[in-house]
């Protein structure tokens, strides 16, 4: 018997942004804020944290001019 397809968990489903950080997550990036000091502050009842999703930049559009000038040499080949 197999398992359901509901069920199933994605490839890099570990590695996708999520909203919510664990309490160490929250403390690491507080601290490298110097908002949490590790003597002094309490873990309890910290501070919201903004999680910021970084997005992968765009690739560039090729120019019609460039891809117009490549396009005649590849047929000019085939000849």
């Amino acid at each position: 018997m197999g398992i359901h397809s509901s069920l199933k968990t994605k490839s890099g489903a570990l590695n996708q942004h999520r909203n919510v950080l664990t309490r160490d997550e929250r403390v690491a990036k507080l601290t490298a804020s110097e908002r949490f000091a590790a003597g002094k502050s309490s873990p309890l009842g910290l501070p919201k944290v903004l999680s910021i999703k970084v997005a992968a930049g765009k690739k560039p559009k090729k120019d019609p001019a460039a891809a117009g000038a490549a396009a005649p040499a590849a047929d000019s080949k085939k000849k």
